[in-house]
């Protein structure tokens, strides 16, 4: 056969090929699927969303959902051969994606999400980047669609579009407190140092509340916590991440080159630095070890001067209207840097289509009606008529309120949510509250915080994205180190915050005992991974 002939003979079979899928896509309009469903879920047989999305792409369901049990039926059902059309809401990690992606179980989507078959999605996609990087996996497929809920700046009309967790500690100061004594609300850390002082000295709880003589707790948080601890206030020397935990802890410089603080000089000298606060009683001695409820008992008591918190009147109570913002305060040598967050994190574990299916387009031209705004909004809480009750002057859905809830349906909205809510790739993006449906009020108060009097003061908003993938050679390696090396870190910073900074012998013992622990085999991994998601990106 001449090289034209062969040419042709491909071509021919090509077309074949093509037209076996064509006719396979009409062929099959019936659906398997198993998913995932929340406990008080009464199914989606009857789900009117669902009934209309199926009527609209002419096809039908089969719902197979449980809630108990659903992570080994899976596994059983795999193992077996037994597989379904597709797995939704089931939660898989990127290494089962990877793992059933390459053994043939799950599909590559790659084909499919393209203007014809998934025209919403590919919108996303484009306008997205970030969001096809965290779902394309190492090998460069695709075998999940994306899930995640962004809630940002955007969605209250701001133009720059900054996550509700970029900056998630709040710290705040009583303000009655420094009228009192005539003090002004302190800009850098020697000043909060010398009101702390003074908080301590002229027992504050005690003269402007009536607390108990020596109650006054010139400063209480958590130790390391996500929106309690003591973390915002190591501005001062670089940064306000958490140094015990690798991920959050891992810094990523404006070269792309990723970083641990836990062993730098800076972090060194703020371990120095707040033990001396501790030493000197300024500290809540139960700052090691007390809880949430503990921490908001003091609060709302009165008995505390300065803490940080999502928001000041939930931890507050009823003395909220004493406190004021403490802004992000400079350090010894005059500067300050504010590590920021990532939002919540995309992941590709929602929907999986498996070999089983016979016409993947037709199934997932279904679930491309999933990423409309609307009707996202009505799958993440509940049908327009139910869940949402009405629009309000500028277009936007109102959600139903606890009284009318109650009143309606003898529940919380919360348990209605809980009913109604549908599991799978549900995308809600920061714009949809803007354009779609309206935010909780607590929310909009965060954001307008955040955005006005926040991020004023952050400098740089690199970060690393915790929706990097990682190969399952990489995962193997975090698995291996990350428990050792963040017990390594934590129980380290809390030993010299509380009991003295370290000497020479004590830090260079503690850096090399970092290294034994895999500090530098996960800067590989975390290098690594991001700078496969850069490319894809």
């Amino acid at each position: 056969m001449n090289r034209i002939s062969k040419l042709l003979a491909l071509c021919l079979a090509a077309a074949l090929m093509l037209t076996g899928v064509v006719a396979g896509a009409e062929e099959q309009t019936a659906f398997n699927i198993i998913s995932g469903i929340s406990a008080l879920s009464g199914g989606y047989d009857d789900n009117p969303v669902l009934k209309q999305l199926q009527e609209e792409a002419g096809i039908t369901i089969n719902w197979d959902c449980m809630s108990d049990s659903l992570s080994e039926q899976v596994n059983i059902r795999i193992a077996g051969g037994d597989l379904p059309d597709a797995f939704n809401g089931v939660s898989f990690n990127n290494y089962d994606l990877l793992t059933y992606g390459e053994d043939g179980t799950l599909i590559d989507l790659t084909p499919y999400i393209n203007a014809d078959v998934m025209p919403n999605l590919t919108a996303i996609l484009e306008a997205h980047p970030e969001i096809r990087a965290a779902i394309t996996m190492s090998n460069g497929a695709i075998y999940g669609l994306p899930a995640g809920e962004q809630m940002g700046t955007a969605g209250i009309g701001k133009e720059e579009d900054y996550s509700i967790f970029t900056v998630p500690q709040f710290s705040m100061i009583n303000k009655k407190w420094l009228d009192e004594l005539n003090l002004e609300v302190p800009t850098t850390l020697d000043e909060l140092h010398d009101v702390l002082v003074a908080f301590k000295e002229n027992d504050m709880s005690h003269k402007v509340y009536g607390n108990p003589e020596g109650s006054t707790l010139p400063m209480s948080t958590g130790f390391d916590q996500w929106c309690w601890g003591q973390n915002i206030f190591y501005a001062g020397f670089g940064f306000t991440n958490w140094t015990n935990d690798v991920c959050n802890d891992l810094i990523l410089q404006p070269d792309g080159k990723v970083n641990f603080v836990s062993d730098d000089d800076n972090y060194r000298a703020a371990l120095t630095y707040f033990h001396n606060w501790y030493a000197e009683g300024l500290m809540d001695p139960e700052t090691f070890s007390q809880d949430t409820t503990q921490l908001m008992s003091k609060c709302s008591q009165g008995y505390v001067g300065v803490s940080t918190w999502w928001y000041i009147e939930e931890l507050m109570g009823n003395y909220a209207e004493d406190y004021v913002f403490l802004p992000v305060l400079t350090g010894p040598d005059g500067t300050s840097n504010v590590t920021v967050r990532t939002g919540g994190a995309i992941n590709a574990g929602q929907l999986s289509v498996s070999k089983a299916c016979k016409s993947p387009e037709k199934l997932l031209a279904f679930y491309d009606k999933w990423y409309d705004g609307e009707t996202v909004m009505q799958l993440q809480y509940g049908p327009i008529g139910e869940y949402f009750t009405g629009k309000d002057d500028n277009g936007l859905w109102l959600s139903i309120t606890e009284d009318e809830c109650r009143e309606k349906y003898g529940k919380s909205a919360g348990e209605l949510k809980s009913q109604l809510e549908v599991n799978g790739p549900k995308l809600i993006l920061s714009n949809y509250y803007n354009d779609v449906f309206k935010m909780e009020d607590r929310a909009i108060e965060r954001l307008e915080d955040l955005y006005n009097y926040w991020m004023p003061y952050v400098k740089d908003t690199t970060t690393y994205p915790i929706d990097c993938v990682y190969t399952p050679e990489e995962l193997d390696t975090i698995d291996m180190y990350r428990s050792d090396f963040e017990n390594a870190v934590a129980e380290q910073e809390a030993l010299w915050l509380r009991d003295g900074a370290p000497t020479d012998d004590e830090w260079n013992a503690y850096v090399k005992n970092l290294e034994r622990c895999g500090m530098n085999e996960l800067l590989e991994v975390y290098q690594a991974a991001y700078d496969r998601y850069a490319e894809a990106k």
